[in-house]
């Protein structure tokens, strides 16, 4: 998540800070979602929301068809914390590209600071 872009929609994120998850991997089309890959590993940033503003958050038509899962970040002190992660339910239709959206990502993930071996493979 990215809570810059979360405080300009009137949100409060608390306690963010980056986070690996492994066993998956980013899946970029029209939006974008992780995936089970055994052999992945996604970067990116957990924080804290109430639960009013995730109801809100994913209320929002763009973002209505994600389901919360929970998985297992890995935090930069190396703990692991439990965390629900938002992504599209699977389905058999074809992604297509979307290579401006992916290039926004490369650029908040840069932003973040996220490892950049993995921003380079963001695509």
């Amino acid at each position: 998540m990215d809570g810059e872009a979360l405080v300009a929609k009137g949100f409060h994120p608390t306690n963010g800070c980056q986070a690996c998850i492994s066993g998956m991997a980013l899946q970029i089309g029209q939006r974008a979602t992780l995936v089970p890959d055994h052999a992945g590993r996604v970067f990116g940033v957990v924080m804290d929301l109430s639960q009013a503003e995730v109801d809100r958050l994913y209320a929002e038509p763009s973002v209505a068809a994600y389901r919360p899962e929970a998985v297992m970040a890995e935090v930069t002190n190396g703990s692991r914390i439990a965390a629900l992660c938002f992504n599209l339910p699977p389905s058999e239709e074809p992604v297509t590209p979307n290579p401006d959206y992916a290039g926004k990502l490369r650029a908040v993930a840069t932003r973040l600071g996220l490892p950049p071996d993995y921003v380079r493979g963001i695509r």
